[in-house]
């Protein structure tokens, strides 16, 4: 298993995650798995496309996950239910490294984000009503500030920043870049630590 995957999973184990306090605005509960995979030894971050049909975030791109349904036990219940039902691959070897902070949605939602590794050799078969491809991202490649511009919007009165990384054609923002964000971050803190630690 790659040494980042192992800090990342030492850091979220000794924090919880930081929960939403928005007083006064009721958010509907939805959780995402942020899948990590190794290729040729690198890691990668797996990203969905969702299709131009679907309700909410219509084309933009994705990690696995949704709203909680009453059946969920748990946020993480969810994130792995979604991402069975997405790709349809067999979860039960994704190892959950932990959680991140949550992040709020202009659709209202909530999400709690969990990063999970996802097995080697695994087979996606995407459902077509929820995904139209799936990409996989180099983590080097998302760490390069070069790819990643910050936009200010105005929403409901209140100014917030927009972050979008470039990866040839495909432009990742919203909530998406949001979790990102904060994970590249986190990623970024470990991998200079595990550096520093190997000299």
């Amino acid at each position: 298993m790659n040494p980042l995957f192992d800090a990342l999973e030492n850091h979220l184990a000794s924090r919880p995650p930081r929960s939403l306090n928005l007083p006064g605005l009721v958010l509907r509960e939805a959780a995402v798995l942020v899948p990590l995979l190794l290729r040729e030894g690198s890691p990668h971050i797996l990203f969905t496309k969702r299709p131009t049909t679907l309700r909410h975030h219509a084309g933009q791109y994705s990690f696995p996950g949704g709203s909680r349904d009453a059946e969920d036990t748990t946020p993480l219940h969810t994130a792995l239910r979604e991402t069975r039902e997405e790709l349809g691959i067999d979860v039960s070897g994704v190892r959950v490294l932990g959680a991140l902070d949550e992040v709020p949605t202009l659709t209202e939602f909530r999400i709690q984000p969990f990063v999970g590794v996802i097995p080697q050799g695994m087979e996606y078969r995407p459902n077509p009503d929820e995904v139209e491809f799936i990409i996989e991202v180099p983590l080097s490649h998302l760490m390069d500030p070069a790819i990643r511009r910050t936009e200010r919007r105005t929403v409901r009165g209140v100014e917030y920043e927009v972050d979008f990384y470039t990866y040839g054609s495909h432009v990742i923002w919203g909530a998406t870049g949001r979790i990102l964000r904060n994970l590249l971050g986190l990623a970024s803190q470990l991998s200079g630590a595990l550096s520093v630690n190997s000299k």
